[in-house]
Parts: structure tokens; C-alpha cells; sequence
């Protein structure tokens, strides 16, 4: 008998002809993700099995990885005889406290002589025989004892718990994260890479107007982020030149419009020049003068490029709530200003018109600016424990 931890795909198996690819990608993430702790890995189209003396750190590693729908802890038994699961339970359970329970059994192996309920039935009788003052419960059971026959082998596990679901982080390709250092666009990359969107991130920044904390702080949510998806390449613009050009010569209302469909601009080039498909960013519907869906759709014409925004209908609280859970809300609100917080006038056109935002920006001539900023720019390559970035592609 083996203690070992077991992996369950959940939305992965309704993938039919791609399961294969998907079952690889998750294996790739979890090699990734436990590249520093002594390991043995199986798996098949239905389970993952890992094999260390590490469980509890395994573990912990394992809860930050996409694709993971549930998380065993159990035994893997040499044989599946009956009579064999009946007599390694009785030992399982002996130092087991619980006062209700219920089994569930599982049979992939459909050859085997006795039917999934006869086993729970003959397994629980077992239980009942060598425990004393418990009961079966199979709405609310106390303990749930899980039964799993397979070809030539079973497994028994007490212990499950969520994983963090979704998609491998890859089966979708790359896209492209506008990263501010607010609440919304962190949470925005979470969920993103949930369905199975490999991040790069593109920060602008604005010195003398924005301080080097604030690039830190970005740094940071970039680390944090970094755990759930292995590693983050972030790109760094200096936007200060393309902004004091832009508050120097367009009407103030329109200042945040045409800052943004600058940053789309260079971000869609960004996101082409690194085979990205998509670009990603925390926009939430009506948040902002510039997230009224007017503004969303004049900004947005400067791109050809599907735009994906995972919190759009979410509001604030909700947002909050999913950045405590994915432990980036503390940073996020460390008050250092970013380039969308400074020059913000008065009163920002809410229902900007497109051939006004196009006039005004062609009152400078900006392509030079976009392309300076570009080859300008910084590339920092972020993982989650400093690990070295090359050994992780």
C-alpha cells in the first residue's frame, strides 16, 4: 500500500479529441509547479497519480495550478480484491475519529464481478463491524470514504479538496495583459489564466510622474501572479513623452480617451511582435469615465485585436473579493500612483465621439512617439520563487 495524492481533471474529460493535449499541458504545469520537491508522476486520461514523501508540500504547490479540478489524498492498494480493500480499511479507519460516514465507489474497471453499490454496501458494513457509536449518513456524512476500482489496482482516500479548476494555463495560447497597479487588472489576469490564457503583461509607466515604488508594486502583483502560471515576462513603457505630448496639445476632457487608445496601440504591437492572440485588461463596464461602453468602443477602434475583459460585469465588491482570495488586494492598494491616475482632468468626456478623438490626436504627429517607446522599452522576466526564467520555458 502507497500514500499518494490524486489528481482529478473534471472539465478536462469533456474535451473528447484535444483531452490528450489538455492532460499534457496540465502534466507540464504540475512538473513545473513541483520542479523543486522529489516526485514520481502517472497519469492516464482519467487520473493523475504523484508519489512523494512530500504530500502536505505537494500539496500546497498543487493548489495554485489550472486544470485541477480536485485534489486526493489516499492510498493506492497492490490488488483489487474485495477482500484485500476490506482488510486494508479496517486498518485505515481504526484511528479515524468520526461519528457519521458514507462510501462511494467508483469502477473503471466495468469487468469487475460486483457492482459499485455492492461494494459500498459490503465496504460499509465493514466499517460499521470494527467502529463502535457511528452511523451511516449519505446526505451529510461526517467522513466520506472514497473507493476507486481500477484495472488491477484500488485506491482509498478520505481526505479531497477543491483544486483551482479551469484550463492548463497554455492550452489557449498567449495573450497580452495591460497591467496598471490597481484592484481590477490582477484579478483580470487570474481569471484569464483560469481559462487557459498564458499571460504577458505590459506596464506603463510615467517618471518623473510615477516613482519607481510604483513600478515595484506592479513588480510585485506581477510575482504574486507569477505563481499561478509558473512564470510572466513584463514589458515596461515609458509613456511619459507620448502623455505630456498629449496634455500638451488635446482638450483636456478627451486627455484619458486619447491616453488609452495610445496605450492600445502600443500594447497590440506588444502583443503581435510576442505571438499573443489577445489582448487582456481590467476594464469594468461604466467603473470609469473611460469604461462607459461609448468610451470602451471608441478606445477600442485603434485595435484589431479581440479584447478580452474577464471582470466587465462584475462589480467592485466582487472584484475585491476575488483579489483578497488570490492575495494581490494588499498590494494593489499601496498608494502609489500610476500613469492613469495623474493628468486626470476635471470632467473626462464620458460619450466621447470617434471623429473628435481622431482629430484631436492628429494634432501631433505620434507614430514617432509610439515606435520610441517600443524599442525603448524594459523586459523584466518574473517567477514566483526566483527561480531561473530560461529553465521554466
Amino acid at each position: 500500500m502507497k500514500e499518494l495524492i490524486i489528481i482529478k481533471y473534471g472539465e478536462l474529460t469533456t474535451k473528447k479529441d484535444n483531452i490528450k493535449f489538455f492532460i499534457k499541458t496540465l502534466v507540464k504545469n504540475v512538473e513545473e509547479a513541483l520542479r523543486d520537491i522529489d516526485y514520481k508522476l502517472e497519469y492516464d486520461n482519467g487520473r493523475m497519480f504523484i508519489y512523494t514523501d512530500k504530500l502536505e508540500e505537494v500539496k500546497e504547490k498543487l493548489r495554485n495550478v489550472f486544470g485541477i479540478f480536485e485534489i486526493e489524498t489516499g492510498y493506492e492498494l497492490e490488488n483489487n480484491d474485495i477482500n484485500y480493500i476490506s482488510d486494508v480499511l479496517k486498518d485505515l479507519v481504526k484511528d479515524k475519529s468520526f461519528k457519521t460516514f458514507k462510501v462511494v465507489t467508483k469502477r473503471s474497471d466495468k469487468s469487475y464481478p460486483i457492482t459499485s453499490m455492492e461494494v459500498s454496501k459490503k465496504l460499509g458494513g465493514v466499517v460499521l463491524k470494527n467502529k463502535k457509536d457511528i452511523s451511516v449518513d449519505v446526505h451529510n456524512p461526517e467522513v466520506t470514504i472514497d473507493i476507486e476500482i481500477r484495472f488491477k489496482k484500488a485506491y482509498i482516500y478520505f481526505e479531497s479538496e477543491k483544486g483551482l479548476r479551469g484550463y492548463p494555463v497554455g492550452v489557449q495560447g498567449k495573450g497580452m495583459l495591460m497591467l496598471s497597479g490597481g484592484i481590477d487588472s490582477p484579478v483580470a489576469a487570474f481569471l484569464a489564466m483560469k481559462r487557459g490564457i498564458r499571460l504577458e503583461a505590459v506596464y506603463f509607466e510615467s517618471p518623473p510622474h510615477t516613482s519607481d515604488a510604483a513600478k515595484e508594486k506592479v513588480k510585485t502583483l506581477v510575482k504574486i501572479l507569477s505563481k499561478y502560471s509558473g512564470y510572466i515576462k513584463l514589458h515596461v513603457i515609458n509613456f511619459t513623452e507620448i502623455q505630456e505630448t498629449i496634455y500638451k496639445n488635446a482638450p483636456h476632457d478627451y486627455l484619458i480617451t486619447i491616453m488609452r487608445r495610445m496605450m492600445y496601440r502600443i500594447s497590440e504591437r506588444l502583443a503581435r511582435k510576442n505571438n499573443c492572440k489577445a489582448l487582456v485588461n481590467g476594464e469594468s463596464i461604466g467603473q470609469v469615465a473611460s469604461q462607459t461602453l461609448t468610451s470602451m468602443a471608441v478606445i477600442n477602434d485603434v485595435t484589431k485585436m479581440p479584447v478580452i475583459r474577464p471582470v466587465a460585469c462584475l462589480d467592485k465588491l466582487e472584484i475585491i473579493d476575488i483579489s483578497k482570495k488570490i492575495d494581490t488586494y494588499e498590494t494593489s492598494i499601496l498608494p502609489y500612483e500610476d500613469c492613469c491616475t495623474i493628468f486626470v482632468p476635471k470632467h473626462p468626456v464620458i460619450n466621447p465621439e470617434l471623429d473628435k478623438a481622431i482629430e484631436y490626436e492628429n494634432l501631433f504627429d505620434f507614430e514617432p512617439l509610439l515606435q520610441k517607446a517600443i524599442k525603448e522599452k524594459e523586459i523584466i522576466k518574473i517567477t514566483p520563487e526566483d527561480k531561473k526564467f530560461e529553465d521554466l520555458l
